[in-house]
């Protein structure tokens, strides 16, 4: 287990951060954490508004995703601390969520919550903690490369998100830890099974964890309420072509569900 998380010292006198997210993943994570005999503390972050996500499936880091890592921890007997970073995750990731909407293009707020929030608060967390590194439930590899650690892509294609990992800096990199990289999800959830954590069966996070209901276009008229007012579509030469409604819902004509108009229908290609 010692070799998942490439210390540079005798387990037994290391100290690992894990990030705990509330799913199986990071849950597994800590449990092999746990089972290096290193010291071992969980941190879970509650980025967005608790009361949204309390009993919501396939989110994350709110709610019972809070008491789910909590009871983990305790099962593992390893220490778990909870953040409060609503305010912070607002600011660098839902109102760029927002801007980039009204600006025209598709965020991608896993990105920017991984560049900021993840990869730059709770590793200075971690370092401020004493901690030999980071470790999370993301599936890609750190491979030490000629020039140090460098991000691979997870040995199970299906279940590769290097493309969330992108901005990841090799100083980040000599510090983070990527046990599952080498695992299928398969395997993941066996070992929850084993261990008799109650997350072995737990749905995968999915959705945007901010959007609860997926209705990405009310959070962005939220946020920015001139969104859903109507105006002009023009190309480049500076020519009128018609007229827009805003960012509103419609009707798929195929399937019959709801989903966000405006530039949030690029998301479906994500």
């Amino acid at each position: 287990m010692e070799s998942r998380f490439q210390l540079d010292k005798p387990a037994g006198k290391a100290r690992i951060v894990v990030a705990m997210s509330g799913g199986v993943d990071s849950s597994v994570v800590a449990a092999l954490a746990a089972e290096t005999g290193a010291e071992v503390i969980g941190i879970t972050l509650q980025l967005y508004d608790h009361g949204e996500a309390v009993g919501r499936a396939g989110s994350c880091c709110a709610g019972s995703d809070i008491r789910d890592a909590r009871a983990v921890a305790e099962k593992l007997g390893i220490a778990h601390y909870v953040f409060d970073y609503e305010s912070r995750f607002r600011e660098s990731v839902i109102e760029d969520f927002a801007d980039e909407y009204v600006a025209g293009r598709t965020p991608i707020p896993c990105v920017r919550c991984n560049q900021g929030v993840k990869f730059t608060d709770l590793l200075a967390m971690a370092r401020d903690l004493g901690a030999d590194c980071l470790a999370t439930g993301h599936y890609v590899r750190r491979v030490i490369g000629g020039e140090g650690a460098e991000l691979h892509c997870a040995a199970d294609p299906a279940r590769d998100q290097s493309y969330f990992l992108f901005a990841t800096t090799r100083e980040q990199l000599d510090f983070l830890r990527f046990p599952l990289g080498d695992m299928p999800k398969r395997r993941v959830r066996e070992i929850a099974g084993e261990l008799g954590l109650g997350v072995a069966a737990k749905p995968d996070s999915q959705d945007i964890c901010f959007v609860p209901d997926g209705d990405y276009a009310r959070i962005v008229r939220k946020l920015r309420p001139e969104a859903g007012e109507g105006g002009e579509i023009v190309d480049r030469a500076g020519n009128v072509l018609g007229e827009h409604k805003g960012r509103r819902r419609w009707r798929s004509p195929r399937r019959g569900s709801r989903i966000s108009t405006g530039w949030a229908r690029a998301s479906m290609a994500k």
